[in-house]
Order: C-alpha cells, then sequence, then structure tokens
C-alpha cells in the first residue's frame, strides 16, 4: 500500500499494513462469508493467519466451511504468503496431497502485486470455488466432530461466524489434510 499525491508515494511498513489488514478482518468482511485472523496474538512479527471460506451458492462448495492457514514471511507484502487449506477440498489450484494454494495455478499468487491482502486472496478464492471449473468438482467428504461442534458452526458471535467456528476447531484440532482421502 503506498501513500502519496503529485507522483510521490510512501510505502507503508509491513506491520502497519498487517495492523490494517487485522483490523479489516476484525470486524468483518463483506457479507460474512470470508474472514481472517491471526493465529496468536503474541506473535509479534505477525506471520500466521487463517482464513475462512463459507463456499458459494449453487456450487457443490455451497453450506460448507473452508479454513486455510495463510503464512505472511518477513517479505510479505513484497511477496505474496503461502496458503494453504486445513479442510480438505478439491480445485484446480489446490494440490490434492497437501492442500497447498499452487501459485502456478492460481493468478492472484502468480501475478503478486503489493496492493493485494489475504481478504484478496480468500475472496478470489472463493470466486474460484465458483467457477465453471471447479463449481461441480466432486468433494472429499466433510470431517464432523461431535454434535455440539457441528451444531456450534450455525452461530455467530458478535456478527463473525469465523470466531466460534475456529475455537471449535482447536478444541477438536483436526488437521484434515492427514486423514484418508475418500470421494
Amino acid at each position: 500500500m503506498t501513500i502519496g499525491s503529485g507522483g510521490s508515494s510512501i510505502v507503508v511498513p509491513r506491520n502497519f499494513r498487517l495492523l490494517e489488514e487485522l483490523e479489516r478482518g476484525e470486524k468483518g468482511i463483506g457479507d460474512g462469508t470470508v474472514s481472517y485472523g491471526m493465529d496468536d496474538g503474541d506473535d509479534i512479527y505477525m506471520r500466521s493467519w487463517t482464513g475462512t471460506i463459507i463456499g458459494p451458492h449453487n456450487s457443490v462448495h455451497e453450506g460448507r466451511i473452508y479454513q486455510l492457514k495463510l503464512f505472511c514471511d518477513k517479505d510479505y507484502p513484497e511477496k505474496p504468503p503461502s496458503v494453504r487449506f486445513h479442510s480438505r477440498v478439491n480445485m484446480t489450484c489446490v494440490n490434492h496431497e497437501t492442500g497447498v494454494v499452487e501459485p502456478k495455478k492460481f493468478g492472484m499468487l502468480s501475478n503478486w502485486q503489493r496492493d493485494y491482502t489475504m481478504e484478496d486472496i480468500l475472496t478470489q478464492l472463493k470466486k474460484e470455488m465458483a467457477a465453471p471449473h471447479n463449481r461441480k468438482l466432486v468433494q472429499p467428504p466433510e470431517v464432523k466432530g461431535p454434535p455440539w461442534a457441528c451444531f456450534s458452526f450455525h452461530y455467530f458471535i458478535f456478527g463473525m461466524p469465523v470466531l466460534f467456528f475456529v475455537v471449535c476447531h482447536e478444541v477438536l484440532q483436526i488437521d484434515q489434510w492427514d486423514l484418508p482421502m475418500a470421494y
């Protein structure tokens, strides 16, 4: 992000940029189907983030909640974060064994610009889910925890569904990419 007028520009330092993104993520984004926040509030380098995408309507992803991990290395935002689906998903830009979003197959990462944000990545991944080449792909079965965890996904805390989902997920400690693929 740059600030300036009359041809001059000031580059916003990494940590200020990440603080802006954190503030925006905490306030909630758009229709609430995409959200993100830091994994560890004590991480002074603000490297590890969790994102959530609620699958788009009229696709095989509808009604599913996908959790992702984003890692912003020291060169972010000059270079994109690494992005990995924590939830199992079948998409053309996602490695089917690791859940990593492959930059060569996901244009936003391969053509990264400093002005892009984690919100932009999550929003674009949601659009990618609804694209013709992904919207009907057979998906792996959802991993469900105890009934209280599945039921709790339908509630919102302060208007943000991701907060409760993340809390439930941490209690369950499920990494779906460690489970066998069956679809």
